[in-house]
């Protein structure tokens, strides 16, 4: 994508060139519940890495592991607004994909949007569960929170809700009613926890909280009951897209879609927050419907056996797959337990309702001719301990590959899944079957709009500021620069980062503190949350990197002489049967190190002389093996 410089952060103090009309030059390309009607909504990879299988959260009461002092430029506590001033905040979510957050305050109160929380890989974060936004301005003020709104089911938008409601008080939560089955589902792991207050609003719907009203909106995504909303602040609305795209035909929106964005801009709007996540890619994203035809073909011609790897969140998709599977008397098998549970929820949320006998185990497979059968699976990402990884090695205890089979990849590669992925299709190829991809044919479109579709909604929601959220700073700066080209002030664009604090005064001056509130990443780790420090992770990807390397030894504390020679104890560094000649080396390393440095010291300093060991052995054993195994050493004084 072609790109214009950086749009300012901060606009000065006086009022913006105008309401975004969309003149420029054109885009560049290269509680009710109950059964409901559903419109279709696009559908695209998640926006966070989903794991099929992950630990199962405990039932004990997580610890808060500590908090590191804030720093020098960090606040919990911000001046009281005046009447004319609306504050954003956005926690999590705008330097990354997931983790999803963001804090409204206005005079009256502050209203959060989204939950979500961000899976890390091992590599990045060993042994750390989950990446949660940092929650500590909103425990500080939680007395001041009036609502939790909630755009969507996904988990990088509901997923930190059991580790955060109660830090931040247990304030009610907004949404839609498939939302709310979700929230409510994942909620059931986590029974210590107090209940929770749900809230379903209906799509369209305004909602009164104390004394401002909340409109919410549909919006096309990968999940039914996707929304945005609009809180009403006294010079205008704040509206936040969630995650979005549109739907549409060879670039021409929907009459649904301009249907509900011309309401949206039919309003004053101050400030829209909108989607990043695919604004690296120009033009208009593929249409859903084309995915649609393209599975329906598969499923109507394949000859044998259909395995469809997708996304566990691909609710739609997954709704269509069965339905038409329905139409041409299939049996549908769900391999993994997010997509047993999500199915479950969508019967339960009245989205659908199969036939009976539509959905079976996988150990009726061998009940029904192979080209009756289609297994929808998690696991395309290539997820060791996923359904789709497991059939492809073998691990599966009902079903087997054989070279009649296609398999199909409905879904695109998260970056940083390259190698997984690959992996995965190397084990199908082995069983001689037919596998199909979303590079080669169109059985996969994103749930978020490109920059065209971006342009085109906030030409409809026609804010006085716009600011690109939900994603990288890449992909954040793509959604500015393509905003900028096609007419937005450039002023009025506001480029976000987590902690960073806005001000819109008047609904027309913009601007930023200099205080920023905490926004490092909070890590749940086993049975703690909290601020995870940096030289714990650090620690942790060194010892998977390299191992340990443990030196035991009893030194007498009057002379510095070694009692015997040193133990060692090695992890993951080297093979110690092989290794033999250099385990003699560094224990007579060890041995002269220890009793020079102690030489005419009384007593000894055990403390100093740990230090000044690990750096000898650490030298040394880079130098011997090239590798940086982390040096403990144990001196036990007698």
């Amino acid at each position: 994508m072609e790109t214009s410089s950086s749009p300012s952060p901060a606009a000065p103090s006086s009022a913006p060139r105008g309401r975004y009309t969309g003149r420029g030059p054109r885009p560049h390309h290269g509680s009710s519940h109950g059964p409901r009607s559903r419109t279709r909504g696009g559908a695209g990879r998640p926006r966070s890495a989903r794991r099929d299988q992950h630990r199962r959260p405990s039932p004990r009461p997580l610890r808060d592991s500590g908090m590191a002092n804030l720093k020098d430029t960090e606040a919990l506590q911000l001046p009281p607004l005046d009447q004319d001033t609306v504050r954003i905040i956005p926690l999590g979510g705008v330097e990354e994909v997931g983790r999803n957050m963001t804090a409204i305050e206005l005079p009256e109160g502050i209203f959060v949007v989204d939950a979500g929380f961000q899976f890390m890989s091992e590599e990045a974060a060993p042994g750390i569960d989950y990446v949660l936004p940092n929650t500590r301005y909103l425990e500080a003020n939680k007395d001041r929170i009036l609502a939790l709104f909630i755009t969507h089911g996904h988990l990088d938008h509901i997923g930190g809700i059991p580790y955060i409601i109660d830090r931040i008080g247990n304030p009610p939560i907004y949404t839609q009613y498939l939302t709310s089955l979700m929230i409510k589902k994942r909620q059931e792991e986590f029974p210590h926890l107090p209940e929770i207050v749900v809230h379903v609003v209906e799509p369209g719907g305004r909602v009164q909280v104390g004394d401002i009203t909340v409109r919410t909106f549909p919006v096309t995504h990968s999940i039914p009951d996707s929304m945005g909303i609009s809180i009403a602040t006294k010079h205008g609305n704040v509206v936040m897209s969630g995650d979005l795209k549109l739907d549409h035909v060879d670039g021409k929106p929907s009459e649904k879609e301009d249907k509900v964005w011309s309401t949206v801009g039919s309003e004053k709007n101050i400030l829209f927050i909108g989607d990043s996540t695919n604004a690296e890619r120009d033009g208009f994203s593929i249409p859903e419907t084309r995915v649609y035809d393209t599975l329906d073909e598969i499923i109507s011609k394949v000859k044998g056996r259909l395995i469809i790897g997708t996304f566990a969140s691909q609710f739609e998709r997954i709704i269509h797959i069965i339905q038409t599977a329905e139409k041409l008397g299939k049996k549908v098998v769900t391999e993994g337990r997010s997509i047993k549970t999500n199915v479950e929820i969508a019967q339960r949320g009245e989205i659908f309702a199969p036939k009976p006998g539509t959905i079976i185990p996988a150990e009726q497979i061998g009940d029904y001719p192979s080209d009756k059968i289609i297994i929808l699976t998690t696991g395309a990402q290539g997820e060791e301990q996923a359904a789709l990884m497991r059939i492809a090695t073998g691990k599966h205890k009902s079903i087997t590959f054989t070279e009649r089979d296609t398999v199909v990849l409905s879904s695109s590669v998260i970056p940083g899944n390259e190698v997984s992925v690959q992996k995965l299709k190397d084990n199908l190829y082995r069983h001689g079957l037919t596998l199909m991809h979303y590079r080669s044919s169109d059985v996969h479109s994103t749930g978020h709009g490109n920059s065209g579709e971006l342009v085109w909604i906030t030409r409809k929601v026609n804010p006085n500021f716009a600011m690109p959220g939900y994603g990288y700073h890449s992909m954040i700066r793509c959604h500015a620069n393509a905003l900028v080209m096609n007419g937005f002030p450039r002023e009025n664009v506001i480029l976000a980062d987590n902690g960073k604090v806005f001000e819109i005064k008047n609904g027309t001056e913009l601007t930023v503190r200099k205080e920023k509130v905490p926004s490092g990443p909070m890590m749940v780790d086993g049975f703690s949350i909290g601020d995870m420090q940096e030289v714990v992770i650090r620690d942790r990807q060194a010892l998977a990197k390299d191992g340990m390397f443990v030196i035991i030894a009893t030194v007498n504390i009057r002379t510095g002489q070694l009692k015997k020679s040193p133990d060692i104890i090695s992890r993951g560094f080297v093979y110690l049967r092989e290794s033999q000649g250099l385990l003699s080396e560094t224990r007579l390393l060890i041995k002269k190190s220890i009793e020079d440095m102690t030489q005419g010291m009384n007593p000894v300093d055990l403390e100093y002389v740990k230090s000044n060991l690990t750096d000898t052995v650490e030298r040394y054993l880079l130098q011997k093996t090239s590798k940086r195994p982390m040096v403990i050493p144990v001196l036990i004084g007698v």
